[in-house]
């Protein structure tokens, strides 16, 4: 009763009427082997309405590790469940080399177990003459791994340029211990090598996105997770809507900086919150943007907090839809230290 009584509106909760949830998974359930707290049971909850599909772009496991470890967590995961970055980098293989065409890999089991299931064959020695390169993340790859893709991707007069397909390009991707170096960071080091980029596969492109609506037959689906620059970014390219969760990257400064194309349509600091009515923005007469009681309102370059309100993450919510609504980008605006505060970490 009193959740209802407060003041401000609700819109239904960011998961009713789906027919399709997409969740992330380092940052969204778990953080390196540990669940977040709630996750599994709010996915499993909600589970009970929608079909529920996990959407990684982590190439070091393959389908089935991964729907093994989130069995262990207690969800109800099969490996059809799981779309993997490199399973959409096999698609767009297929369109580009012949079938059964021999690849060098950097990476793991999760790239080489789909190449062998795809009928590819696969090395790691450029001296091979492989016909492409496939590049995804794994916690062992080394300097000579680069090495050696760099040597197959070397222009040759006389030969078209090889082709070189990446899982993702995520610069970063959340351990236990805190933020490590992810595939977008390995993928640079060969880029600087080769100065050309490779055709990217995971979010954000829209390739394992496609494979998802493919796989589960719908588009009316939500995504969740926790990057801007992946998760969001490509909800926002397919046209779907898209929830970050605060337990992972992305922190309220990003949020507040998000352009365009990077912004959620629901912002929440754990993933039982999903399964709440969410609580909407809206713009009062004189300019100002309310959320629940709290309440921010652009003056020119300036973004005024006009009342904190009782619930930070409402405080959040405000400040987003005040800045973004306004046009102007982040660098140009002086924004109080309060609404940049992280009470999530």
């Amino acid at each position: 009763m009193g959740l209802f009584s407060s003041r401000g509106k609700f819109d239904p909760a960011p998961v009713d009427g789906r027919d399709l949830l997409l969740a992330d998974l380092d940052g969204v359930i778990y953080r390196g082997t540990r669940e977040l707290p709630g996750a599994v049971d709010a996915l499993n909850t909600a589970a009970q309405n929608s079909k529920l599909g996990y959407l990684t772009n982590n190439a070091s496991r393959t389908d089935v590790a991964v729907a093994e470890h989130l069995s262990e967590l207690g969800l109800n995961a099969a490996p059809e469940d799981v779309v993997t970055s490199p399973q959409a980098a096999i698609a767009l293989l297929r369109e580009l080399i012949p079938a059964g065409s021999r690849v060098l890999v950097v990476g793991g089991e999760g790239v080489t177990a789909e190449l062998t299931k795809a009928g590819f064959e696969w090395t790691r020695s450029a001296e091979d003459n492989p016909d492409a390169v496939l590049q995804g993340f794994a916690q062992d790859v080394g300097w000579e791994d680069l090495a050696e893709a760099s040597y197959a991707l070397q222009e040759e007069p006389g030969r078209d340029p090889l082709p070189w397909v990446a899982t993702n390009t995520d610069w970063t991707i959340p351990r236990a211990r805190g933020i490590a170096p992810g595939n977008g960071t390995l993928v640079s080091a060969v880029h600087t090598a080769v100065q050309r980029l490779p055709v990217f596969a995971g979010k954000p492109e829209t390739p394992i996105y496609e494979s998802a609506f493919e796989r589960f037959g719908t588009r009316n689906a939500l995504m969740i997770g926790d990057r801007l620059d992946t998760d969001i970014k490509g909800a926002v390219a397919v046209g779907i809507p898209s929830l970050l969760v605060l337990t992972g990257v992305d922190r309220p400064k990003q949020l507040l900086s998000a352009s365009k194309d990077m912004r959620p349509d629901y912002i929440v600091a754990t993933l039982r919150d999903m399964l709440e009515p969410y609580r909407a923005a809206e713009t009062l007469r004189d300019g100002t943007v309310r959320v629940g009681s709290a309440k921010v309102r652009m003056d020119e370059h300036v973004v005024r907090v006009m009342a904190e309100g009782d619930d930070p993450l409402n405080l959040l919510r405000a400040g987003c839809e005040a800045i973004w609504a306004s046009g102007r980008a982040i660098y140009a605006l002086k924004v109080p230290e309060i609404l940049l505060e992280d009470h999530w970490r």
